[in-house]
């Protein structure tokens, strides 16, 4: 990867989102969604199922369809993701679905993510569009956000 195509403030602008999260009793994870050719943010999320009682509204599941209707088509192939922990199998799926160039994510997640653990969906056969896909990027802020949201969670402070 090029030094120019990684632009942290988009991954600082998601982290900002996954702290909303946080402060909303939310598992903290954020996503930004970028158009590559202009650098224009199209949807800036975090997760929300907590709050609304949704399993689907994970940061890039609401990302996502808030790009493909700012954008208004379903292909997103111009367009960067930005997301603070490895999307699990729903995530990854709808990253290949709606053809996101480049994923940049910063935490894995050796329990549910399914990029580079779990099932690797982007492996598979059955995945029809692989994406870029970049790691590691802020993942001391991301996982001690992660870290500190369970401690609390399981001491009922959340």
């Amino acid at each position: 990867m090029k030094e120019s195509e990684f632009n942290n403030e988009f991954m600082l602008l998601a982290l900002e989102e996954a702290t909303q999260a946080f402060d909303e009793g939310e598992v903290p994870i954020g996503c930004v969604i970028v158009n590559r050719n202009n650098n224009e943010i199209i949807a800036r999320t975090h997760n929300s199922m907590q709050q609304h009682k949704n399993a689907c509204l994970h940061a890039e599941m609401k990302a996502i369809e808030l790009a493909c209707k700012k954008s208004n088509n379903k292909n997103l192939s111009n367009c960067d993701i930005y997301v603070t922990l490895e999307p699990c199998t729903m995530c990854a799926a709808a990253i290949s679905y709606s053809r996101i160039s480049r994923l940049y994510y910063s935490t894995p997640d050796p329990k549910q993510g399914a990029v580079e653990n779990g099932v690797r969906f982007y492996a598979s056969e059955s995945c029809m569009h692989k994406p870029e896909v970049y790691s590691g990027m802020n993942i001391t802020e991301s996982s001690k956000l992660m870290k500190s949201f369970f401690i609390q969670l399981r001491k009922n402070k959340l």
